[in-house]
């Protein structure tokens, strides 16, 4: 069956999609962006400060939904320069210091708010 995953933790959808999804163990987190769920702006900084934010963010959710970043088995990652990509690696390892997941990481024109970066995420209980 499926269930639809919300937190006030993490910013609400800014359009007609989830936060998250689980169905059958797994879990889909949308994309998630760096906005501080409690003033709804993107956070100040570069490309650290928004990595991290939006780490926070699928942490959030993860615990919401009863998961841990050990349970995720795939990300998405969405930057808006490979520029950036050094700097966003060093965040995003801190959250996986042992078996990381399966990864894809993607330059693209543009992403939603002008952010740098957006990752998506898959979980599994099992």
């Amino acid at each position: 069956m499926k269930k639809i995953i919300n937190t006030t933790k993490a910013p609400k959808a800014i359009g007609p999609y989830s936060q998250a999804v689980e169905m059958n163990g797994m879990l889909f987190i949308s994309g998630q962006v760096p906005l501080n769920p409690e003033t709804g702006k993107i956070v100040e900084g570069g490309i650290t400060e928004q990595t991290e934010q939006v780490m926070k963010n699928i942490g959030a959710i993860l615990a919401e939904a009863g998961y841990t970043f050990a349970n995720v088995v795939k990300s998405t990652c969405l930057l808006s320069d490979m520029a950036n990509f050094g700097a966003m690696n060093e965040v995003y390892a801190r959250y996986y210091p042992n078996n990381p997941p399966a990864r894809a990481a993607f330059a693209v024109k543009e992403l939603p708010l002008g952010v740098m970066v957006e990752i998506e995420t898959i979980a599994i209980i099992g």
